[in-house]
């Protein structure tokens, strides 16, 4: 077990399988050292678990767990891409995209559920990243937030 798998656990988090796409498009795609990780739903077993707006009917709490769902899944994806998470030398973008009304502001609180998990995962240094965190006026599947990221692995 990598020792990010092992920080995960310690977490009570398991990486599973990666999700598939949902479409024609690649789950990720690697150029070189880096890994382009497509947008990320938050989807445990096979089920969305939050769909909905921000600043209507999902809670900030709700959205941060959904975008930490969404972060778990970028990470399996990587697991993927690599097979032992040790090899990724740094998150180095997270896009978060946030399904909310046009008053809704707290867009970087949200996607906090991600990158928080970031640096739990990976610690200070790997998983310091830089991001985006946007608000969205529909997401596919009615999803409150989607994640995409770049990451680089040696």
């Amino acid at each position: 077990m990598s020792q990010v798998e092992q920080r995960l656990a310690d977490m009570g988090i398991t990486i599973g399988d990666a999700p598939a796409a949902a479409a024609k498009y690649l789950p990720f795609v690697i150029s070189g050292n880096l890994i382009f990780v497509s947008g990320q739903l938050p989807m445990q077993d096979g089920a969305i678990k939050c769909q909905g707006k921000l600043g209507a009917d999902v809670s900030l709490e709700a959205g941060e767990e959904a975008a930490k769902i969404c972060a778990i899944n970028i990470i399996s994806q990587l697991k993927a891409a690599v097979g032992d998470l040790d090899r990724i030398t740094r998150i180095v973008k997270l896009g978060g995209f946030v399904n909310s009304t046009a008053d809704f502001s707290q867009q970087p609180a949200v996607i906090n559920g991600a990158s928080n998990l970031m640096f739990d995962a990976f610690g200070e240094t790997v998983g310091a990243h830089a991001r985006a965190a946007v608000s969205a006026p529909a997401l596919p599947f009615d999803v409150a937030v989607e994640i995409d990221a770049v990451a680089e692995f040696k």
